[in-house]
């Protein structure tokens, strides 16, 4: 359960001001259909976080635990300053208006897209390694991505100007920084985790 609850908590607060979360805004202005739209973000982010997840659950294997808490605690530290850089939107993960698939079909190539190598999906990758708990952390993972993209694509531009996104940029790097602290220190080991 942990490993659902801190995967959903941080890539929602991550997430807030992402680059797919402007996409989701674009997207909802362009077509106007909420459904399509939210059912290409959930089928992409799914299919993207799996494969992260995958990633990060077989890194577990290929490494010694030492050097596997090195490297979690330093991604996850790295992660805390990504995090504080704000994203914007490039004009090819946008889908570029040229695909002719559809609102669903456009909306699940653009956000598999975004997601390629974006924070959220190397969190993800991390949180897996972490918690050696896959399905755990991709459910979580891609309900925080639901969680701050469904209200995009529904509210749009009425909610976007209200959300202070460095305040929650400011929280999610903190949480990514005392995560990363903690398996660096081995916080977990120490207390039997």
């Amino acid at each position: 359960m942990e490993a659902f609850l801190v995967s959903t908590g941080l890539v929602a607060l991550a997430e807030i001001g992402d680059k797919t979360q402007l996409l989701a805004f674009l997207l909802a202005a362009r077509f106007r259909r909420p459904l399509p739209i939210c059912l290409g973000i959930l089928i992409a982010t799914v299919v993207n976080h799996a494969c992260a997840g995958a990633l990060g659950a077989w890194i577990t294997t290929q490494l010694s635990p030492q050097v596997l808490r090195w490297g979690l605690g330093l991604g996850f530290v790295a992660m805390a300053i990504w995090t504080l850089i704000p994203d914007k939107l490039d004009e090819e993960e946008e889908g570029g208006g040229r695909l002719k698939l559809g609102v669903l079909g456009t909306t699940i190539v653009a956000f598999f897209l975004a997601e390629m190598g974006d924070k959220t999906q190397i969190a993800t990758v991390a949180m897996a390694a972490q918690f050696k708990a896959f399905w755990a952390v991709v459910a979580g993972t891609t309900l925080g991505m639901m969680i701050a993209n469904v209200p995009a694509v529904l509210l749009g531009d009425r909610i976007a100007h209200k959300i202070p996104v460095r305040l929650v940029h400011g929280v999610a790097a903190l949480i990514f920084l005392l995560l990363g602290l903690a398996v660096l220190f081995g916080v977990g080991e120490s207390l039997g985790f």
